[in-house]
């Protein structure tokens, strides 16, 4: 739901001094209350953070900031507190730097804070816990979207003769999207090597503890549901919420 300002009008009182017929000397005159300014649609940076008002943020937030120079160095370590564990992440600028930009805003802005990881995936080439929606149903974003930042530099799928799967290794930390250049908050962590296209901006990765939480939530399964006693994508049955995101470096 997209978060309104009400704007509040206090009434007027008259404290004028009075002749002595009981006229009013002077009497106070309503102004108009200015109209507070519109949040920009775009940033004007180089990373070109857009505005979704047809999918609003559930909960509030700005666009990030966007200078005109994205920082594009060094590794930012962001801890995610879990209900399951701790899991320190390493966000690499050098990678993606407005998607480690955008990530930090949010972690900044409490986004993530009691967030539920709404889905797990079980399937042979494809092992990965994905989180980052307030809703909890995974069709909900920050309320903008912003450009693909594409790896380059993955290795093929063994036995992929084409080249166009390639491996996102154990340990990944990416974005995921609904189409070309339709980032926002979701992203999703790979606790299995996992075959996809290089379609996923790949922006840093997970330790080996917050894998060993990862791995205790994939053992206990998907939740089941009456069409599919004994699925391999859905909800966790494990039930795994983000308590806190909180940036730990610089």
């Amino acid at each position: 739901m997209r978060a309104t300002s009400v704007i509040a009008c206090a009434a007027l009182t008259v404290a004028g001094l009075l002749s002595t017929t009981g006229t009013a000397l002077a009497q106070p005159t309503a102004t108009a209350t200015p109209q507070a300014a519109a949040p920009p649609t775009t940033t004007n940076g180089p990373c070109g953070y857009v505005a979704t008002p047809d999918d609003p943020s559930p909960r509030p937030v700005s666009l990030p900031p966007d200078p005109k120079r994205t920082p594009d160095k060094g590794i930012v370590k962001v801890l995610l507190a879990t209900n399951q564990g701790p899991m320190l992440l390493s966000l690499d600028r050098a990678k993606a730097p407005c998607t480690v930009q955008s990530f930090l805003h949010l972690a900044k802005s409490r986004f993530y804070n009691f967030t539920t990881c709404h889905r797990l995936t079980l399937y042979d080439t494809l092992k990965v816990l994905q989180c980052g929606d307030p809703t909890g149903t995974g069709e909900r974003g920050p309320g903008y979207s912003y450009k693909d930042e594409l790896p380059t530099d993955l290795p093929n799928w063994p036995g992929d003769a084409t080249g166009t799967r390639k491996v996102y290794a154990r340990g990944t930390l990416a974005m995921a999207n609904a189409g070309p250049n339709t980032n926002g908050s979701q992203f999703f962590l790979v606790f299995g090597d996992s075959r996809l296209r290089p379609d996923y901006t790949v922006f840093g990765s997970v330790d080996r503890l917050g894998l060993k939480a990862i791995d205790r939530v994939a053992a206990a399964g998907v939740k089941p549901t009456p069409e599919t006693p004994a699925p391999v994508d859905g909800n966790p049955n494990r039930k795994t919420d983000i308590l806190l995101a909180l940036r730990l470096s610089h």
